[in-house]
């Protein structure tokens, strides 16, 4: 370890590289790969018969075994006096025309277009931390000059961001085109590695006249297409992005984490745009594996990556452990790219997920591929946009895995999340003409005409909601042909408000939703159908409360929170956190009336941000019911106005559960869908906090 650098600006330092020599005596020291691991990229791009300058030589063997393959015209030079009598001696017999020279690679002696290569291995790595680059820039300016046209400038580099922006902007300012080659390693090689980074090679070839447009271009290993880029940050980005999958790898292969869930994104050759995201899950320490489950890659399908087992790391864990195998590799499928089938996914992807195998796999090693009923499921879009407050998104059906078709509302900047989501059920036109018709599996396909079932809530959080309103004594004598008000902040895809306007008796919903593009296609996408008793209110969901409040004369027997967080630093990602202010909290309890009910849907994952909203609930409403929803983060909370008794609110809610569920009908006509919810199942689990 003494003979490495202290600092990265030793590795400029000709003093440094003159004490390093000395130490290092006979010993090569091969710093970024030795000739069989470069060979391949260098026979490419540098000819046999080339005059070649090796700037910045040292005491690499590499110049040595290039010239015993058949290259005889290199020039190799150094600032080091030791290294060149050393290498100049060590050659004096068995390869008398190789010569190395003290030359500083910033002004050499030799005339313009004097060589038709110049190979650097780890020489602009080292000067371009000397005076904020400008040696670098002396340095391939000097090797601009010497080159002919045609000319490329070879260099072998860890391309750490500073140096290979310096290099590509100098070559693409003089016209150059540019390439990087990802040397990847080879597998089962990772232990012996002296760098987690990986190695690049940056060609650089001369023109006549210089090129109007960039040619920038990044392969993988040594004859990997070229990727062409637009510009010099994208070329960047494309680094960072091999350097980060290349100290993952070596992560992976070198050891086992089970209490981590990594995750990486493998994106389109041709086009950059993302394919699959894999997911890596180690099995716990102590689990009683096979000796031959060591490996293996479940295929997530198609409309399911947003469900609980596979997109939440307690679902992750659940998965690997059922599955039994030392480290499973989870895949998802990303949307407008196209899978042909099963064993075409495979193919894809095995040569990519090997590298993720975990630590003393043997390579010949057999991996199975693991899936739900053996196919990639199904997705189709119906539709794409862009809302001014939530950005691009798209409408999609699904099968789910269920069997049943969904219909799913999708922003695009958080692909993990589905904002809303409907059952499909055939409509009532395409039902008439299947009638006749043998039933099979697939009678809801694709292509059949669909409409959404509004008696089905998809989310678990909605019907809680919606059971939380047993608290009001609904169908009760008392309370029978009594009306229901609710004001309601969050549209999504309408299917709570639907819900509460098509089967709660004498139900009146006003819901307030921001975003008009969201009430569009909640209006043209999922069966939303506003009314004299269902009203929508766009604008801010706070200003209307406030309005409201102010304005006075208007109550509500229920004010329901479901509106999501776009702030995503924040440990609560439902609601955002200025609607549970303890302001706010009081002028919803102002709206209620006296039998009132305020209902929050609260997505919080900061237990100690959590405790701090409870507690301000807490402080408006006399009594609070939480219900957890099971493998989801939500939890729903039931503020009642009314102060009620802790010993017998529970049980009473047993009794007024069958009630509210004895209500619930249809007044629409044909088709008449039921109300597929179970109010008892709902309440049962209510903790009074």
């Amino acid at each position: 370890m003494s003979l490495l650098p202290r600092t990265a600006e030793e590795f400029s330092s000709a003093e440094y590289w003159e004490r390093f020599f000395k130490k290092r005596g006979e010993r090569a020291f091969e710093w970024y790969g030795d000739y069989n691991k470069l060979c391949g990229v260098l026979h490419k791009y540098i000819k046999v018969q080339d005059k070649v300058l090796v700037v910045g030589c040292g005491n690499s063997e590499l110049s040595e075994q290039l010239y015993d393959v058949g290259y005889k015209h290199l020039t190799n030079i150094d600032i080091s006096e030791t290294v060149v009598a050393h290498m100049n001696q060590r050659n004096a017999e068995r390869r008398p025309d190789l010569t190395f020279h003290q030359v500083d690679a910033t002004q050499t002696p030799y005339e313009d277009a004097s060589f038709q290569a110049a190979l650097d291995k780890g020489t602009l790595d080292a000067m371009a931390s000397e005076e904020e680059g400008a040696l670098a820039r002396r340095m391939i300016t000097e090797v601009g000059r010497v080159l002919k046209v045609g000319g490329r400038y070879v260099c072998v580099t860890l391309a750490q961001e500073a140096v290979i922006k310096l290099a590509v902007e100098h070559f693409v300012h003089m016209g150059w085109a540019v390439r990087l080659h990802c040397l990847q390693e080879e597998r089962g090689k990772e232990e012996e590695d002296t760098f987690a980074l990986p190695v690049f090679v940056l060609i650089c070839t001369k023109f006549r006249q210089p090129m109007p447009t960039p040619i920038l271009e990044m392969c993988v290993g040594d004859d990997g297409a070229p990727v062409r880029h637009t510009q010099v940050c994208e070329l960047l980005s494309a680094v960072r992005e091999y350097q980060a999958y290349s100290v993952l790898r070596k992560r992976l292969r070198t050891s086992t984490d089970p209490g981590s869930s990594l995750s990486l994104t493998l994106c389109n050759a041709k086009t950059g745009l993302p394919r699959y995201t894999v997911t890596v899950q180690d099995c716990p320490p102590g689990a009683k594996v096979p000796r031959s489950n060591q490996f293996a890659i479940f295929i997530v399908p198609r409309g399911s990556e947003t469900a609980w087992l596979y997109s939440s790391t307690e679902g992750r864990r659940q998965l690997a452990a059922s599955a039994n195998f030392r480290r499973l590799v989870i895949a998802s499928m990303h949307r407008n790219q196209e899978y042909t089938d099963m064993q075409a996914v495979q193919s894809e992807l095995s040569p990519v997920v090997m590298d993720l195998a975990p630590p003393g796999m043997p390579t010949n090693q057999q991996v199975p591929f693991l899936s739900v009923g053996g196919d990639l499921g199904w997705r189709e879009e119906v539709s794409r946009g862009v809302s001014p407050f939530s950005g691009e998104y798209c409408v999609e059906n699904v099968r789910g895995e269920d069997g049943e078709l969904y219909r799913r509302l999708v922003f695009l900047s958080n692909i993990s999340l589905v904002q809303s989501e409907s059952r499909l059920v055939p409509s009532t036109e395409s039902s008439h003409k299947k009638k006749n018709k043998k039933k099979t599996k697939a009678a809801v396909t694709p292509s059949a005409s669909v409409s959404v079932d509004s008696g089905f809530l998809c989310c678990a959080h909605h019907e809680v909601m919606v059971a939380g309103l047993s608290m009001l004594g609904l169908g009760t004598p008392q309370n029978k042909d009594v009306p229901v008000s609710v004001l309601l902040v969050g549209l999504g895809g309408g299917g709570l408000p639907q819900f509460l306007r098509d089967f709660v008796p004498d139900a009146a919903v006003e819901v307030v939703e921001l975003d008009p593009v969201v009430l569009e296609v909640a209006k043209e996408w999922f069966g939303f159908r506003p009314d004299d008793r269902l009203t929508v209110t766009l604008g801010d969901g706070l200003e209307r409360i406030c309005f409201l409040e102010k304005e006075g004369g208007h109550f509500f027997d229920v004010v329901m929170f479901d509106v999501d967080n776009k702030d995503s630093s924040v440990g609560m990602s439902c609601p955002p956190a200025a609607f549970v202010e303890t302001a706010v909290l009081q002028k919803v309890f102002n709206l209620l009336t006296p039998r009132g009910l305020f209902i929050l849907n609260l997505v919080c994952r900061d237990p100690v941000l959590r405790k701090d909203v409870l507690e301000r609930v807490k402080s408006v409403f006399p009594t609070v019911l939480s219900r957890k929803i099971a493998e989801e983060i939500n939890e729903v909370l039931l503020c009642s106005r009314e102060e009620k008794n802790a010993a017998h609110i529970l049980p009473s809610l047993s009794q007024a559960a069958k009630n509210f569920q004895s209500t619930l009908s249809c007044d629409r006509t044909e088709p008449k869908p039921r109300p597929l919810i179970d109010i008892a199942e709902m309440i049962k689990d209510l903790k009074l906090e």
